[in-house]
């Protein structure tokens, strides 16, 4: 287990400091001007606002009739609009096709793919939770310098179960398995030593609609975790079931990366330990409640699921965004939204996307729009305490300062 403040030392160590990323090595200055920003969710909005960021950095914010707008800055017009922090998906996935060879290929393709997934509905932060590193890192890389305009990305190394080959998954795909703590010991420490900033359990896979859920066991679960909390990296687990579910709670993992579909709800004393060892939770569910089964099936799943989210919401637990993209193809966040607007007031679900993520791995200058914070925006067509769907209205996404999206 990892606790609240060890977590706090730890994951600002290791997670909290700004994006090396070379479009702010110009020092460009961005001002953004005339549009209602919310600084935080919490926060009463402030209109007809001017936001000023230099370097990447915001270095001023207020009104427009007490704001001096710099000679030298790039105007953007947000009249009309509004402007929040950048938001984090923590939950995606680099392993379509379009990935492959991430390293030599043409930068055209990756970055239209990246609008089209990521940063057309303002992402400028995302933790991938499995994918190929020899392709994703580079990728990174590229992202990176300025190359490849996309969000600052988080990878997660996966280790699944002896035997334990998810049925969606294709038989000939060759998984990272562990039969013994000592073997995820080593898989751990060889993914953070590549430079990967969390790992993925896999504590329960689907082996088939005829098939008992295997589950993985709790002493590689912990010592995984042992290894990750070593280093200051968080845990990530796909429970499946009760049983997986259990294995979190035990071996002390960090984040739920899903609901456990179909499950009712969560025990009082399961709750009383997410509590204790502050875990996280991702719902995606739009996964469950779009892409499985006929309409019987999905109404049952997505009642679940809001359950959940509900249960773990009103317990104290932190909701982080997440969608599941580059696994399925709902690129649209505003189903995700509409189904977590069941369970989650509109400022619960901002701050599932701004101040929660940022908060909770500890990346202390993200998450608001704030002086001497990142400069990372989403900026859009309404404003999303009046209607949650404004928030999938992208007009404008900037990370580090920069227009990395901005809507035809």
């Amino acid at each position: 287990m990892i606790g609240k403040c060890l977590r706090s030392a730890l994951f600002a160590f290791t997670l909290g400091g700004s994006a090396c990323f070379s479009a702010t090595a110009s020092a460009q200055t961005l001002a953004l001007v005339g549009g209602l920003v919310y600084a935080s969710p919490d926060a009463a909005p402030l209109s007809d606002a001017v936001v000023v960021a230099t370097g990447g950095v915001i270095t001023a914010i207020g009104s427009r009739s007490e704001m001096q707008i710099p000679p030298e800055a790039r105007v953007v017009d947000c009249s009309g609009k509004t402007v929040v922090a950048g938001f984090w998906n923590s939950h995606v996935h680099f392993t379509q096709d379009v990935w492959r060879g991430a390293r030599s290929g043409p930068a055209a393709p990756l970055a239209e793919h990246m609008q089209e997934m990521l940063t057309k509905w303002g992402f400028t932060t995302v933790w991938d939770l499995g994918s190929d590193p020899d392709d994703s890192q580079p990728l990174r890389k590229r992202v990176d310098s300025g190359e490849i305009p996309g969000p600052k990305i988080l990878f997660a190394g996966n280790i699944f179960p002896k035997g334990g080959h998810p049925a969606y998954l294709p038989a000939e795909l060759q998984l990272p398995e562990a039969a013994a703590p000592d073997q995820a010991t080593r898989m751990s420490r060889r993914y953070l030593g590549m430079g990967l900033d969390g790992i993925k359990l896999f504590t329960g896979v689907f082996m088939g609609p005829d098939k008992p859920v295997m589950n993985m066991d709790v002493a590689i679960a912990k010592a995984a975790v042992d290894v990750a909390h070593e280093q200051g990296k968080p845990v990530f687990a796909h429970p499946q079931n009760k049983t997986g579910m259990e294995t979190v709670i035990t071996a002390g993992v960090d984040v739920l990366a899903h609901i456990v579909p179909g499950e009712q709800g969560y025990t009082p004393e399961q709750l009383a330990r997410f509590k204790a060892q502050d875990t996280a939770l991702i719902p995606t569910l739009s996964l469950f409640a779009k892409t499985i089964g006929g309409p019987a099936l999905s109404a049952r799943l997505s009642e679940s699921g809001v359950k959940q989210v509900k249960a773990f919401s009103e317990n104290g637990g932190a909701i982080l965004f997440g969608t599941y993209i580059g696994f399925i193809t709902i690129y649209d966040t505003s189903i995700e939204y509409e189904l977590m607007h069941r369970a989650l007031s509109e400022k619960q679900i901002l701050a599932s996307l701004t101040t929660n993520p940022a908060q909770y791995f500890k990346a202390a200058k993200k998450g608001r729009v704030e002086k001497g914070f990142d400069a990372d925006f989403a900026v859009l067509d309404g404003d999303p305490m009046t209607d949650v769907g404004n928030l999938a209205r992208v007009a404008y996404t900037i990370r580090a300062g920069k227009v990395i999206y901005q809507k035809p």
